[in-house]
Order: C-alpha cells, then structure tokens, then sequence
C-alpha cells in the first residue's frame, strides 16, 4: 500500500513515525529515508534503540527559508537512489519517504523519479511518504492520503520549536 501524509499542518512526520513504532512492534523491518533533513531531532535517539527500524538523511541542515544548494540536491539525489536500491532488495516491509514531497516541490527531485518509485515498490512494502504540497500524481497513485491542515498554531503566537515536540 502506498500512504501519502500531506498539508500544512503539524504532524506528517510525526504520523509516519507512529506507523515505524507500530510495524517495528509487529515484527517488521524499517527503512526510514529523510530528505532535506541533516540534523539529529530527538526522535533519532529512540529509533535508534528499536533493532529493526534503519534511519539515513540525505539533507544538510535545514534550508526551507533559502534557496537550495547543488549540495542539497546532489544530497537529495543520492538519497533517492538509496530508496531504489532498498525497495529492490526487498529486504524492509516498510520504507518511509520523509520529506520527499517538499523534495519535489523545491525541485530537489523530479515527480517522475518518485512515481517511479511507487510504480516499482512490491505489493507487500508499505510505502509511506510525507510532506506538504504532495504532487498530484503522487496523490493519485496513493491508497491512502491523508491531509493534515493547521486551523491553528501557537508557532503564529510566537512560540519557538521545543525540543522533544517539534525536534
């Protein structure tokens, strides 16, 4: 099944990594794969503990607020080709793309690569991608996609990112 986690608001990632802890709790192995993240957020300190869930960022630090690199798309690239390699394999039941729609939108990868990728994930992987601004043909290809949108924030009240909650 291929799952798209979207929108604007808080907690794409946070869905995704939710899946990881109840697959890896099943038995399952996890590949998680981060693009345009390149710093250690808290929850790396408990995935790393868990056997049988892999994290690997292909990102630098974060650029959302400025224009992005050759190094964050050489890095990004990179990145999608190591998602080629391990869905080939076939050796995870899981394989999470985080971030790989704002890869797309910030054109660090081509929508078609992606949906490559979807086209050739074997039927017992659970595909899993987050982002906002999910290209359309992603959506259309998904099984399921859900679209999380902020109605309200206390970010616009002027509260700054707490670690353990947002990093």
């Amino acid at each position: 099944m291929i799952q798209v986690y979207t929108g604007n608001g808080k907690g794409k990632t946070t869905a995704a990594l939710g899946l990881a802890l109840r697959a890896s709790g099943a038995g399952l192995k996890v590949y998680i794969c981060q693009f345009a993240k390149g710093r250690n957020y808290s929850e790396h300190n408990s995935l790393k503990k868990i056997k049988n869930i892999k994290v690997e960022q292909f990102g630098k630090s974060c650029f959302i607020r400025r224009k992005p690199s050759a190094k964050d798309i050489q890095l990004a690239e990179k990145g999608l080709e190591n998602v080629k390699r391990i869905i080939c394999k076939k050796v995870y039941d899981m394989v999470i793309l985080d971030e790989i729609n704002i890869a797309v939108k910030l054109n660090l990868i081509k929508p078609e690569d992606v949906l490559n990728i979807i086209k050739r994930t074997p039927k017992r992987t659970e595909l899993i991608l987050t982002g906002r601004y999910a290209h359309p043909e992603i959506i259309k290809l998904a099984d399921l996609v859900s679209q999380i949108n902020e109605k309200k924030h206390y970010f616009k009240r002027g509260v700054l990112g707490r670690r353990g909650i947002e990093f």
